[in-house]
């Protein structure tokens, strides 16, 4: 029995300091909990995250990991829209 593909996620995270971190992860809280607990990006150690502002799906994770460059190519102001609407292009 094969096992279903994973599901891969572009979140978006509003840090201490007010700025945004973008990632992919196939399971966005367990990331989120990482963290939070100083054992997830570099950025985000010395920028410590408050919250999960938004997360997309994508089938996989070439997806996603377009979706996450094209997402930091955006003005601020532009990203919780981009996450919102899924009818935007994604990559």
């Amino acid at each position: 029995m094969d096992a279903a593909p994973a599901r891969w996620f572009l979140y978006l995270l509003e840090c201490r300091n007010g700025s945004y971190y973008a990632g992919i992860s196939t399971d966005v809280q367990a990331r989120f909990a990482a963290h939070l607990a100083g054992k997830g990006a570099r950025y985000t150690r010395a920028n410590p995250p408050l919250r999960v502002l938004a997360s997309r799906e994508f089938p996989d994770r070439a997806s996603a990991s377009r979706a996450e460059w094209q997402l930091k190519q955006l003005p601020r102001h532009r990203k919780l829209a981009f996450l919102a609407d899924p009818a935007q292009p994604a990559a």
